[in-house]
């Protein structure tokens, strides 16, 4: 287990571990430690696999019943020229993605904090807190992408997807979802005692986002005093995006790339608020 070192080296023993001495394992965490984290959080879910597997499978089925076939059922002649069932399952797939996105954006955070201690455990290693914020944001990248190919699987059952270009809905609201975690990560690493935060972001941020982005009906036809809850919602640019991969919803060159570049722009901002704040919390 040690090693005495070369004969008249300054150094003393050192310790190593299946071959590799603490230099080389602290050197290699220094450079993946992200990677590692995330993978120490994969695992610390796994015996909550079987109820994640349930939600995954059973969530797709509940809202596509209830509202691409229920709904469906009474909406009269078609919305953006297709059926209801085809038009609502892009904005479902995005509003799940997105939500479970902010779901583990609060309290998972808040926890690691002040219950479990993980942070604090893993700062005690050679991991740096902005790793630790990237090998979360790693992590959920994930189970975020998993979830999306699990809803896309059971919407195909309903007949939802007219296309196999559908496919590009995975990453479009992937990124909606992240957009959500890592700017609640951010915040949820300065709250430092259990409140009504996170009710009030569930009640006041996420369900109108849920309601008034465009999930179960056009953004146009909302009244223009509440379009602007889309348009800052990371979850309407992750449906746009999601419907015109599944059936070419119409949209001008410049609208796409707005959809695309406002995530993508809200997870670097978040990511890097992220390790501003965990280093805060950790360091000081």
């Amino acid at each position: 287990m040690t090693d005495t070192g070369t004969p008249g080296a300054d150094a003393g023993p050192r310790v190593t571990f299946t071959g590799l001495d603490h230099h080389a394992l602290a050197a290699r965490t220094r450079r993946w430690g992200w990677l590692q984290y995330a993978g120490y959080r994969q695992v610390a879910e796994t015996p909550f696999l079987a109820t994640w597997l349930a939600v995954a499978f059973g969530n797709p089925v509940l809202y596509l019943a209830a509202m691409g076939l229920g709904l469906g059922a009474i909406v009269q002649g078609d919305v953006d020229g297709v059926s209801y069932l085809t038009f609502v399952a892009p904005g479902l797939l995005a509003a799940t993605v997105a939500t479970t996105g902010a779901q583990f954006g609060t309290w998972p955070i808040f926890g690691g904090f002040k219950w479990q201690k993980n942070y604090l455990a893993g700062y005690s290693t050679p991991l740096e807190p902005g790793q630790m914020a990237l090998g979360e944001t790693t992590a959920i990248g994930v189970r975020l992408v998993l979830q999306a190919v699990i809803f896309w699987l059971m919407a195909a059952l309903f007949g939802a997807w007219p296309s196999a270009s559908a496919l590009l809905a995975i990453p479009a609201v992937t990124l909606a979802g992240l957009a959500m975690f890592t700017l609640l990560m951010a915040y949820s690493a300065t709250v430092e005692n259990e409140g009504l935060q996170f009710n009030f972001i569930q009640r006041l941020v996420v369900m109108p986002m849920f309601l008034f982005a465009g999930t179960f009906f056009p953004l146009s036809v909302m009244p223009a005093y509440l379009q602007w809850v889309g348009w800052i919602s990371p979850m309407w640019h992750g449906t746009q995006l999601a419907r015109m991969a599944s059936y070419g919803m119409a949209n001008p060159p410049w609208l796409t790339a707005v959809h695309v570049l406002y995530p993508l722009a809200l997870i670097l901002a978040g990511q890097w608020w992220a390790g501003r704040t965990f280093a805060k919390r950790l360091v000081g």
